[in-house]
């Protein structure tokens, strides 16, 4: 069993930045690839990125450019910094890691709102 903990959501105006992270405990050895999904209301759960145990990574369109997702295994912790942010990056933010048994874990949810 793996357990995920998100933390660093919270308000900030458009323009502004925020880093979400992720941390990992439980069964962490089973983790490989670890990813950040979000859901705005009424929408469906979307992908944000994605980052493999060697670093690999891979970026929605829309977020490429603005969106970073980093990992610190020492740590057993992944990271999503957002800059730039948009009003439509308003959403709940979950943190999502898979394991070699291609089972896959879920974080609470950190909330995320862009407004002024």
């Amino acid at each position: 069993q793996v357990q995920l903990v998100e933390s660093g959501g919270g308000l900030v105006q458009p323009g502004g930045s925020l880093r979400l992270s992720c941390a990992a405990s439980g069964s962490i050895r089973s983790i490989t690839a670890m990813g950040w999904y979000r859901q705005a209301p009424g929408k469906q759960r979307e992908l944000v990125a994605v980052i493999t145990s060697g670093g690999s990574t891979n970026y929605a369109d829309s977020m490429k450019g603005r969106f970073t997702i980093s990992r610190d295994n020492a740590k057993n912790t992944v990271y999503l910094q957002m800059n730039s942010l948009k009003p439509e990056d308003t959403a709940v933010y979950y943190c999502r890691g898979w394991d070699t048994a291609r089972l896959s874990y879920w974080g609470q949810g950190t909330q995320v709102t862009v407004s002024s």
